[in-house]
């Protein structure tokens, strides 16, 4: 298997008002995610969050020693669960000995514990595309697919104000039980850009985005920062955004698209925001 891995540090709000577009990049931006044949992973120091994209092409990706390094265990999901979302053609995912087959925008939470972790495409002409989650556990949970039509969807915002949107809620306490690790999707409706309006903080946990569906020529411009000081970055297709507890998280885009979220941290609470005054924002 091929495998990239690295590491980002948390960085405090007083560094990134100092930093340039190219740094901002560099710490918040995760822009390679799918790689054909290949795992990719990025190493979190927010919460301890591990972000990954694996898409299996001719073979077998297997989640080995090169992860389990990375997060210092004997094997991945010593210590942590694992949530992810897929994205692509059809799947399937094998974990000791349970075969899990998966579908496009279909969901999988693995229970800490799980050992051998394989990812496969059913048809390599269209691959798999496996967003992937991971965050420590206190506690061994079951492990179960979470199809799309058991996520809990919320029709959210207004064609009026650019931002009708639905959003789908997987990893969630309603649905199934998870240690800390949230996961959703949210699907812009078309004539609609705006995402996360109005904008909001919750310091008690961090988050992590990917954006997706996006036309090859079209593009996100995230906001975040602290509301009286915000900075942006320009996401293209299948690339992430690591949102810091302190930072705000909105964006809007040249066309409609959607985004996979996902939390660690203190609580579960989907509803536990703090309300940025929109008048406020700089």
């Amino acid at each position: 298997m091929t495998a990239t891995v690295q590491t980002r540090h948390a960085i405090h709000y007083s560094q990134s008002e100092r930093m340039t577009g190219a740094e901002i990049r560099e710490n918040f931006l995760i822009e390679t995610l799918f790689v054909p044949g290949s795992l990719q992973a990025v190493y979190t120091h927010y919460d301890r969050m591990l972000v990954a994209g694996a898409m299996p092409t001719n073979g077998r990706l297997i989640v080995g020693d090169e992860l389990a390094k990375l997060v210092g265990t004997d094997y991945l999901l010593e210590r942590r669960e694992l949530g992810l979302i897929n994205i692509g053609g059809p799947g399937r995912v094998m974990a000791d000995g349970t075969t899990y087959d998966l579908q496009s925008m279909d969901g999988l939470y693995l229970g800490q514990g799980k050992q051998e972790i394989v990812f496969e495409s059913v048809d390599p002409t269209r691959p798999a595309k496996f967003y992937i989650n991971s965050a420590l556990a206190h506690a061994k949970l079951p492990s179960r697919i979470i199809a799309k039509s058991d996520a809990i969807e919320n029709d959210l915002g207004d064609g009026a104000t650019s931002n009708k949107r639905k959003l789908y809620q997987y990893l969630h306490p309603k649905v199934l039980p998870t240690c800390q690790l949230l996961m959703g999707l949210t699907r812009l409706e078309t004539g609609s850009v705006w995402n996360t309006i109005p904008a909001h903080l919750h310091d008690r946990r961090m988050e992590a985005y990917l954006y997706f569906d996006l036309p090859e020529n079209a593009f996100v411009v995230h906001l975040m920062g602290r509301p009286e000081a915000t900075e942006h970055l320009i996401v293209r297709s299948e690339q992430a955004v690591l949102s810091p507890p302190w930072s705000i998280h909105c964006g809007a885009g040249t066309s409609a698209y959607a985004f996979i979220w996902s939390m660690a941290g203190d609580n579960q609470s989907f509803t536990d925001m703090d309300m940025v005054d929109m008048k406020s924002l700089r």
